[in-house]
Parts: C-alpha cells; sequence; structure tokens
C-alpha cells in the first residue's frame, strides 16, 4: 500500500494540486494504513486484498472517536479517489470502495471578516519594517483578489501588471485566471517591489514574495505570519487566513457583484461552491431587514 500511496501522491503532485490538498489526502491515506495493519499478519498492508468491510470498520472507528460527518466524508472521499487510481494502473482488480457510502453533512458557513475588521487587518503591519510592508502587500492581495495562500506563495515576478491592475493566478488544476488588483493593493505592491530587493540573497528565484533568507515564501510560512495578525482582529475563534479570501467574496456579493464573476475570480470549478457566499449575505440583508421594515416584527 506504501508503494501506492506514494504513487498517488506524485500524481496529485503533477496535476497541480495545492500543497495543503496533498498534504490532507497523504495523511488520510497513512492513517488508514496504519488503522489497516491490524488485518495483516506482517503489518504490511496489501492493497489488492483490502475489502470494503475494512473501509467500513475505518470508518465506524474514525466515528465513534467522535470524528464529525464533514471528516468522515473528506476521508471516505480520499478513499475513493485512491482506489479508482489503483483500479485503473491495475494495482487492484476490484475497488473496495466503489460503493462506498459517504455520509451528507451541512455545509459549514465560512466565517469572514466585516468591512470595518477587514480595514483594522490590513492597517496592522508596520510599514516602518520591511516586513511589515511585505505583510500588507500579502494582505491587501488576498482582500483585493480573493487569492488562495497557495497562490500567493506561488506568485512570480512577471504574473503581476500594476498598470493595468491585472494579476494572472495559476490555480487549482494548473488553471489560469486573471483577476483585478484594487487600487490600495497595487500601492502596497508597488511599495513592496522597493523593498524586494532587501530580501534578495543568492538563494532568490523569480518568486514576488520573499522570506528573511531570500527563499521563496511557503505557504505555511504565509499562514503563520497572517494567523499572528488574525488573531488581533477576530472576536471569537474558528477564523484563519482563508477568512480573508472568504471576506473578499462575501463583500463583493453584498455590493451588488455578479455571482458568475464572483466564480471566476475565485478559480471555482462548480458555482454552487460559491452560492455558499450568498447565504451569508442573504443573512445579513434579512438582519438589516428586520430592524429597518415596519412590519418586520418577530413573530412572539
Amino acid at each position: 500500500m506504501q508503494k501506492a500511496i506514494d504513487e498517488f501522491v506524485r500524481t496529485l503532485i503533477s496535476r497541480g494540486l495545492s500543497e495543503h490538498t496533498i498534504t490532507a489526502y497523504k495523511k488520510d491515506l497513512l492513517q488508514l494504513q496504519e488503522f489497516l495493519t491490524k488485518y495483516f499478519e506482517d503489518g504490511s498492508v496489501k492493497v489488492d486484498q483490502i475489502t470494503r468491510l475494512f473501509l467500513r470498520d475505518f470508518l465506524r472507528h474514525l466515528s465513534m472517536n467522535d470524528r464529525n460527518n464533514r471528516t468522515l466524508a473528506r476521508k471516505a472521499t480520499t478513499m475513493k479517489n485512491f482506489f479508482q487510481f489503483c483500479e485503473k494502473n491495475e494495482y487492484i482488480s476490484k475497488n473496495p470502495a466503489s460503493n462506498l457510502h459517504i455520509p451528507k453533512f451541512e455545509k459549514k458557513l465560512p466565517k469572514y471578516f466585516s468591512e470595518k475588521e477587514m480595514e483594522e487587518l490590513l492597517n496592522i503591519p508596520d510599514l516602518s519594517s520591511k516586513f511589515g510592508i511585505r505583510n500588507r502587500a500579502i494582505l491587501e492581495l488576498i482582500y483585493s483578489s480573493g487569492l488562495r495562500i497557495s497562490e500567493i506563495a506561488d506568485c512570480k515576478m512577471g504574473q503581476i501588471d500594476l498598470n493595468e491592475k491585472l494579476i494572472k493566478v495559476i490555480g487549482k488544476g494548473n488553471k489560469e485566471r486573471i483577476i483585478p488588483i484594487s487600487s490600495k493593493a497595487k500601492i502596497a505592491i508597488r511599495n513592496y517591489e522597493k523593498t524586494r530587493e532587501q530580501f534578495k540573497s543568492r538563494f532568490s528565484d523569480e518568486s514576488f514574495f520573499l522570506s528573511k533568507s531570500g527563499r521563496k515564501l511557503s505557504s505555511n510560512e504565509i499562514r503563520e505570519i497572517l494567523s499572528r495578525y488574525l488573531v488581533l482582529v477576530a472576536r471569537t475563534k474558528g477564523y484563519s487566513p482563508h477568512s480573508i479570501r472568504h471576506s473578499f467574496a462575501t463583500h463583493l456579493l453584498a455590493r451588488g457583484a455578479d455571482l458568475r464573476a464572483v466564480q471566476e475570480m475565485l478559480g471555482h470549478s462548480n458555482l454552487s461552491t460559491t452560492e455558499i457566499y450568498t447565504h451569508l449575505t442573504l443573512k445579513d440583508l434579512k438582519k438589516v431587514y428586520e430592524q429597518a421594515h415596519p412590519r418586520s416584527d418577530k413573530e412572539d
């Protein structure tokens, strides 16, 4: 099974999936492999001997250990994708996950900041420091264009056109999209461009955002940087660097942006993925309606 997992991961990398997604797949499969060792005498899991009952037992084990339906659904999807790969590459003759039930779960509404909170967040970095200038540019660019953390990390020098106020992004599945940049993001990026020379070293390449050593700033490093700022603004738990992307989509829709345009900017394959943000904006509209309409008194 370990050989099959390694091959599967290499395929995911070649498809251009994000580092975060690949890590999640690998973690799920290694957890499954560890669980399945009890079924094999020498502890070495044979992928062609795994049955549907083994997989159901794994999901039952997770459920008994207080894993929610969302987690179970993700792990079931991981198994389906993995065993489809194994069947296609003839590692197995029969797919044990073909009829595996994926638990249904309620879509969790993403956390997002209010416009006022986003203003606070964007103003936190200290612009007297080269790190503050860089971090402000990262924050402005995510909020301006709704980029994923991995897309910020992978951004190259030639992808940003400040004259046209556009950024070219290579997203999931190596899909390219072009997104507008706000005027404030343009100013922040221009300031960072002047400071970028101070980060450069012999390790530097064409990566736009550099670490203190001059290397490409990784996704994990960006998450760490942003998380330190988020705790200063977030009023409750559950916020993450991805909440800035959520805020981008929510604020655009709240101000009347077209849903399909937001879908394109976010790089969502399916409109249904973007539609979750309409629930957030409708919730805000309902609140305004209840406060303002003379005949909107709540029922006793």
